[in-house]
C-alpha cells in the first residue's frame, strides 16, 4: 500500500482491506500488508518528475519487503503508472481497471468523472478506460474544474466535508447524467465520504470500495 495522499484516504484504504478480507476469512484474523506513507506535500508541489522518481523509490522498497502487488491509497497518484510500472516485478493494481470491470458488469458505456483537476484532465484514468474497456469518460465543464480541485486540495483532502462543498458535488453530479453519463467515477477517495450512494439516485462507482476489493481478490486469488 502507497498512501498519504491524502491519510484521510489511506485510512479508508486499511479499513476496507482489512473489512473484506475478514468477510473471507472470519473477523478475528486480518491480511499481512506493508504500508508506505508519504507526505502529500510532494504531490501538492506538482513536479511530475519528482514524484515518478518517488513512487518508483517507494514501489522497489515495497517489492524488495516481499510485497505481492502493490496499491496506490487514491486515485490522482496513478498518473505515475505508466512510469513505474515498466521498472519493477510486481504488479500495481491499476483503479481504473476495478471501474472498468465494475461498469462493464453494469452495462455503463459513458461515465461522468469527478476529482481534482488533474485525476479529471490528465487522462491516466480516461485513457485506459477507453482503450481497454471502450468505456467514454465525461467530466464538468471548464468553469467549474477549478471549484472542483479547491474543493477537494483544500478541504476533502484535510478531512473538512461542508455544506458548501456537498451542494456543489450534487450539483456536478446532476449536470454530467444530464450530459448523457451512466454513472459517475468518484474519482477523489473523499468524495463518497461528502456524499454516500444514499444521498444521491444517480449510481455512483466508488474508486476506494472498487479498488479494495480488487486488492483483496488478489490477495486471496489462489485460494479461490
Amino acid at each position: 500500500m502507497i498512501g498519504g495522499t491524502s491519510w484521510h484516504s489511506t485510512i479508508e484504504y486499511y479499513r476496507l482491506l482489512n473489512q473484506l478480507a475478514g468477510e473471507r476469512i472470519g473477523a478475528d484474523q486480518n491480511p499481512p500488508l506493508l504500508l508506505y506513507s508519504l507526505n502529500i506535500k510532494l504531490m501538492r508541489e506538482q513536479n511530475l518528475k519528482a514524484i515518478n522518481s518517488a513512487y518508483l523509490e517507494i514501489a522497489k522498497k515495497l517489492e524488495a519487503a516481499g510485497a505481492g502487488a502493490i496499491i496506490i491509497c487514491a486515485n490522482t497518484p496513478h498518473m505515475v503508472y505508466r512510469y513505474v510500472q515498466p521498472k519493477i516485478n510486481i504488479p500495481i493494481l491499476h483503479i481504473a481497471d476495478a471501474v472498468g470491470i465494475e461498469a462493464q458488469k453494469k452495462g455503463y458505456k459513458r461515465l461522468g468523472l469527478l476529482g481534482n483537476k488533474p485525476t479529471m484532465t490528465k487522462g491516466f484514468l480516461q485513457n485506459r478506460l477507453k482503450d481497454i474497456y471502450k468505456i467514454e469518460v465525461i467530466i464538468p465543464e471548464d468553469e467549474y474544474l477549478d471549484d472542483c480541485h479547491g474543493f477537494v486540495s483544500k478541504e476533502l483532502t484535510q478531512g473538512k466535508f461542508t455544506d458548501e462543498a456537498r451542494t456543489f458535488f450534487l450539483k456536478q453530479l446532476e449536470n454530467l447524467q444530464q450530459k448523457g453519463a451512466d454513472a459517475i467515477i468518484m474519482g477523489c477517495t473523499e468524495l463518497p465520504i461528502l456524499i454516500p450512494q444514499d444521498k444521491t439516485s444517480i449510481p455512483l462507482l466508488e474508486t476506494t470500495d472498487l479498488h479494495a476489493q480488487m486488492a483483496v481478490d488478489f490477495i486471496f486469488e489462489d485460494e479461490d
